[in-house]
């Protein structure tokens, strides 16, 4: 059983003696309930200050930067999506690659997880959540950051903007980065080299915000099992472009309308075995993904309108994906929805919203689905700020990985028959202040059928997509309070589900039934002196059990530990020692999938 005691002593005990406290530099800050926002082994990437975010779950290979696993309310690594601005950005090969984003996180505001009815109105082909994200204003300034650690770790990054006020009113910028690291690893055959390059044009009045970014990031890593549970030394590499074009107005009372165009080509060169190079097959991959969206909200009076199109396609080449029926494929989805707002009999106000989203492909049968959401806000003064209750249906398809693998040889086992997903989501939500303490809570309750999940049979050298039918019940609690000394942010997170594989012999799940049970996170920020500062990200978890984890049981303490001297007597220059793992727990993120063991870094970063 774990021993909740001194976890959670260590969690809200980690320095609480300082006296103030000084936000991280405006270049640096994209997740105000994270303390750390950078990474320890290698440069940051969007995925980097989701690690210990209270609301989601990255389950990393090697590190979160190499390959994770990004889920939402104990759903799988393809039932949560990226947005940014105005389009969805997925992978159409395997959900693994979704957080490949050559975006700097300097260029992007903080993420927005979104779940429920926001996420069935403003994504596609994504059943549970989305980590949405805002392009930044262009400011001219700069940054240079180097690092060293262990394991031969070196890593730099460059970052440059340049914005130039016009006589219309008008604010034209430019900012461009680059970034660079490699090391040997935390265990053998754990190295990587990294590099990524982006740039970004962008156009902004006091209402309106144009960006066009294109960006490119190429990343080399090895692991032990990075995907099969064999004592295998296997290899990723990836190379990863994308272009983007983003409009966003904004209307009087909080309307807005959004359009964006995106092209993204992924591609992949994974080795089984990389001491014997094309054993088995060789798993050589190139995706491409179009698509177009506009997405908008326009107020009238007591009543709104909100409505989405979004259109893509993707195509593949591959030379161990060829056992479907098709390469290539278009998508569609259309969102409607009504909101209307009145004042309540006493105080404060109530919204409702009603509507409907359509899912289609050339490929597969569409669907209609339902959203309704009544929410009431309460008159400021009280505890409780809004209470709201929601109910969404969402619809997917698989991804390549899942349709064309053959289904009777090779690692991955596919399946062409399987078909739409479907997820039908309740939930219930508490906003308000407690003991000056700004919480969130959510109970919800998830039904999802034909979810596509990847399973272990003992004797099968091989993981096979099954369909599944799941129930998910969960309890989301989040807390964040600013003190003298510094901020304090806790999440608490309650996971139980249900699973019927149908006719299909399964012994273990790598993803749907790999979920915690209970997740307790405490991201501690402590101002120790006018120029000190300590911060601290924590993860306390009680799995559930899984028959392909080898190592490090089903409960883990999980830590990441910044210490920041920013002298004021050189502005701008900060120095930091910064450790991962700080506990070196050998607890598996992915069954099977050795842990990266702790490391430790000091850098030096100057900002203009």
């Amino acid at each position: 059983m774990l021993r909740a005691t001194p976890i959670i002593f260590v969690l809200l005990t980690s320095g609480l003696t300082a006296q103030s406290m000084v936000d991280l530099p405006e270049l640096v800050v994209n997740s105000p309930r994270i303390a750390n926002q950078a990474p320890v082994a290698t440069f940051a990437m969007p995925v980097s200050a989701l690690r210990y975010e209270p609301l989601v779950d990255v389950q990393g290979r090697n590190m979160a930067e190499s390959q994770a696993d990004v889920t939402i309310r104990g759903s799988t690594f393809e039932n949560t999506g990226f947005r940014i601005g105005a389009v969805t950005l997925l992978d159409p090969q395997t959900g693994h690659y979704f957080a490949e984003i050559p975006v700097p996180p300097t260029m992007l505001g903080a993420p927005e997880i979104q779940t429920g009815v926001t996420n069935a109105l403003g994504s596609t082909n994504v059943n549970v959540g989305s980590i949405a994200y805002d392009w930044q204003p262009v400011w001219t300034a700069g940054r240079l950051a180097v690092g060293y650690g262990q394991y031969d770790l070196n890593r730099q990054e460059i970052y440059q903007g340049l914005a130039t006020n016009l006589d219309s009113g008008a604010v034209v910028g430019a900012d461009v980065d680059y970034a660079h690291s490699s090391g040997d690893g935390s265990i053998n055959y754990g190295d990587h080299r990294f590099q990524r390059v982006g740039g970004r044009v962008q156009v902004r009045t006091a209402s309106a915000q144009t960006d066009l970014f294109t960006g490119y990031q190429a990343k080399f890593f090895g692991w032990p099992n990075l995907y099969t549970p064999y004592g295998v030394n296997e290899t990723e590499n990836l190379q990863t472009m994308l272009i983007a074009l983003n409009h966003r107005q904004n209307r009087p009372e909080g309307g807005y309308i959004e359009a964006g165009a995106y092209h993204r080509r992924n591609k992949d060169d994974y080795e089984y075995n990389r001491l014997i190079p094309g054993q088995f097959n060789p798993y050589q991959h190139t995706t491409w993904m179009t698509g177009v969206a506009i997405d908008g909200r326009e107020i009238m009076g007591d009543w709104a309108l909100r409505y989405r199109a979004e259109i893509a396609g993707d195509k593949i080449e591959s030379t161990s994906l060829t056992s479907g029926t098709y390469q290539s494929r278009q998508f569609t989805k259309l969102s409607l929805a009504g909101e209307h707002s009145w004042s309540g009999a006493t105080d404060g106000k109530w919204h409702a919203l009603a509507g409907l989203t359509y899912d289609d492909t050339n490929r597969d049968g569409g669907a209609l689905s339902p959203v309704a959401e009544l929410s009431r806000e309460f008159a400021a003064g009280g505890a409780v700020n809004q209470v709201t209750l929601g109910y969404a249906e969402t619809t997917q398809v698989p991804s390549y990985t899942a349709l064309n693998s053959s289904p009777g040889s090779g690692l991955f086992r596919g399946n062409a028959n399987l078909g739409r997903e479907t997820s039908r989501n309740l939930d219930l939500s508490v906003a308000g202040d407690f003991a000056n303490w700004r919480t969130v809570v959510g109970i919800f309750h998830r039904q999802d059928d034909d979810l596509v999940d990847w399973t272990y049979r003992n004797g099968v050298t091989a993981r096979s997509a099954n369909a599944v039918d799941i129930a998910t019940t969960g309890l989301e609690i989040v807390g964040r309070r600013d003190f003298a000394w510094g901020s304090l942010t806790l999440g608490y997170t309650y996971l139980t589900k249900e699973a019927d594989y149908g006719a299909a012999t399964v012994d273990a799940s790598f993803y749907a039934l790999n979920y915690a049970r209970h997740r307790l996170t405490a991201a501690v920020t402590v101002k120790l002196s006018a120029d000190w500062e300590l911060r601290m990200d924590n993860e306390a978890r009680l799995q559930c059990e899984n028959a392909l984890r080898t190592s490090g049981g089903d409960q883990a303490l999980l830590s990441s530990l910044a210490i920041l001297w920013r002298p004021k007597v050189w502005r701008g220059l900060e120095f930091a020692v910064e450790a991962d793992n700080l506990w070196d727990s050998d607890y598996q993120e992915v069954p099977a999938v050795p842990a990266a063991r702790r490391q430790l870094a000091a850098s030096v970063a100057y900002r203009w």
